[in-house]
């Protein structure tokens, strides 16, 4: 005799039992009907068990996704765990953060500039000019003492500077400790010595630093009676995840060092853009700094000494440095 293969449903060819036997239920349904129960009381009983069977379906579908989006939830804290460790031991610039909705969700106010007749505007910028004009860097300082107050505007002057997204990731250190401006010295010309030495090799970069009489050593560091030590942010905590945004955070942090020179021309103090080169993380161990920001500059800051000696340099013409379209 011939098997008959029952239809299965909800089942798979492992030899497991079904969750529904279809031809039981056929079975059930002619012995339904052959009771003397009516066509429209058959369609009430197929309609209630489709019901049943739906909700049936639609709770196990959502457990079955709730138990998805946790192993996924634990999947992705144990990878972000390892790429964080990752990114900040390999340095990786590349990252890719829509910034910008951090702006758009604040509040708007009305912006209002006075309004200036063109004499008075081309006359200002000339002002301006000819003062900035005057800036050089500075390796020589004067004991002369600068008040707090006057390095606390200028701090502000600098974080009036753009950033991306707003995230204003800078952060100025200021240091007038001499035993600290001592080991930072110490740390930095250390650096310099072996940078020295070795670029030595490379003939080009001898004539340039030659001309302007560059060697490893930095006694303005101590000179000073203030050292600005410039940080910026390398990642941050966004959105329930760890976001790395050196790249972006450098550059809006290299804005306000713009804006703070010149602050500090304006005023009549004196600075000269000092590197970090490789020991920027053993200093930032000196001033405990947390893990999340990066040395970018070091601003020794005072007034310049009555004696100073600057490179007598030349500037490019404007012609030189701009293209008109």
């Amino acid at each position: 005799m011939k098997k008959h293969t029952h239809h299965k449903a909800y089942g798979d060819s492992t030899g497991k039992e079904p969750l529904i036997d279809l031809q039981s239920i056929r079975k059930w349904l002619n012995s339904f009907g052959n009771q003397g129960h009516s066509s429209e009381a058959v369609l009430n009983v197929l309609f209630t068990l489709g019901v049943i069977l739906f909700v049936i379906y639609q709770v196990a579908s959502l457990l079955h996704r709730m138990n998805k989006r946790v192993e996924k939830q634990l999947e992705s804290r144990t990878k972000s765990r390892k790429v964080e460790v990752a990114d900040k031991q390999t340095g990786d610039e590349m990252v890719f953060t829509d910034l910008h909705e951090n702006v758009i969700r604040e509040r708007m106010i009305p912006y209002r500039m006075p309004v200036i007749n063109d004499d008075i505007t081309l006359r200002n910028s000339q002002i301006f000019y000819e003062e900035m004009k005057m800036r050089r860097s500075c390796r020589q300082f004067s004991s002369r003492d600068v008040p707090l107050k006057v390095i606390q505007n200028l701090l502000k002057t600098a974080g009036t500077s753009p950033s991306v997204g707003n995230l204003q990731p800078w952060t100025f250190c200021v240091v007038s400790s001499d035993s600290i401006k001592t080991m930072i010295r110490k740390i930095l010309e250390a650096d310099e010595r072996d940078n020295y030495v070795s670029r030595k090799k490379g003939a080009s970069w001898v004539v340039d630093v030659s001309q302007l009489q560059d060697t490893w050593r930095r006694p303005y560091i101590t000179d000073a009676p203030y050292l600005l030590i410039v940080c910026h942010e390398i990642f941050r905590e966004m959105k329930d995840k760890t976001e790395r945004v050196f790249h972006y955070n450098q550059i809006s942090t290299s804005i306000a060092v713009g804006i703070l020179l010149a602050a500090i021309q304006n005023v009549g103090l004196s600075t000269v853009v000092t590197s970090p080169l490789n020991a920027g993380p053993d200093i930032s161990r000196i001033l405990r700094r947390p893990e999340n920001e990066s040395i970018l500059l070091l601003l020794p800051l005072g007034y310049a000494s009555e004696d100073v000696l600057v490179p007598d340099l030349r500037r490019k013409p404007v012609e030189h440095i701009t293209k008109l379209y």
